[in-house]
């Protein structure tokens, strides 16, 4: 089965720094990033994939914690949520059935709080790190996670998808959308494979954050970058063993499947325009 899929920036962010961050530009400009997340039209529902910062992130900042403000310098703009761009789509609230995230940073699971009857699907080791704990680690906001939401926990069963291990939604209307662990830039990080009519589309998360990682080589990353993956990294070595499987695949499957992750304004900018993001690459 392929879905019609829309691509949302659910957070402009920016950092300091655009030539440290992007890769180009001013050293003394502020960078952009955005929160690329994916809408998807099923029989079921809709699914979104990643969530980017929530109404109650907009209206009350502080409940994202000073270090992300300081770091990120969000625009905090309410007509960027989830919500506000799946209405103006034409669909409600209620359309979304399923949320599918990469991992609960504050920047991919805001916009959770926006769809309290929506099933929140996300992987063991990442619901682990937020679920019955007294204080959350850096990069992660327990108020975002206050309305209880109806958690869907999924674990790695050994099936596999292009040499990756692979989790099914285990859902009918949902079943060949995959999970694909790519565990180390948080302890339960995972990507996002969706069938489509041209062949498939991987969202990696936060698994890279900057095209040439992967299109190139994890050297061609940009400094601040390297950097920043390593001050949040839950585990380096394996987020690294990740990058270098991911720039394996994209080499052999480039022409196949359409590679996105979170944080690229590049790879967002060409799926609005209807092209593929590999191309930029």
């Amino acid at each position: 089965m392929s879905y019609k899929i829309h691509h949302l920036n659910c957070a402009t962010l920016c950092p300091v720094s655009a030539r440290l961050i992007n890769g180009e530009g001013s050293f003394f400009k502020r960078a952009r990033m955005i929160c690329h997340c994916l809408l998807v039209e099923t029989k079921g529902g809709l699914v979104l994939i990643d969530s980017g910062l929530g109404v109650n992130d907009i209206q009350n900042p502080r409940q994202m914690g000073w270090v992300f403000k300081q770091m990120t310098s969000p625009l905090l703009k309410i007509e960027e949520t989830a919500l506000y761009q799946i209405q103006q789509l034409g669909f409600k609230q209620e359309d979304v059935q399923h949320i599918i995230v990469t991992h609960l940073h504050v920047d991919h699971a805001g916009g959770i709080a926006d769809f309290p009857l929506a099933k929140v699907h996300v992987m063991k080791k990442e619901h682990n790190v937020v679920v019955g704990q007294s204080k959350l680690p850096l990069g992660y906001a327990a108020m975002q996670f206050s309305h209880n939401p109806n958690w869907r926990v999924h674990s790695t069963n050994g099936e596999k998808w292009n040499g990756f291990n692979s989790v099914s939604m285990f859902e009918p209307t949902i079943q060949d959308i995959l999970l694909i662990p790519l565990h180390g830039h948080s302890a339960g990080h995972t990507g996002v494979y969706v069938p489509t009519a041209a062949g498939g589309i991987l969202h990696c998360g936060d698994a890279y954050l900057h095209h040439s990682t992967i299109s190139k080589s994890i050297e061609a990353t940009p400094f601040g970058i390297k950097l920043f993956q390593r001050m949040v990294d839950y585990n380096t070595t394996i987020r690294l063993r990740n990058q270098l499987r991911l720039n394996d695949l994209f080499e052999k499957k480039r022409s196949e499947i359409e590679f996105v992750c979170s944080h690229d304004i590049h790879e967002f900018e060409a799926c609005v325009c209807g092209k593929n993001p590999n191309d930029i690459h």
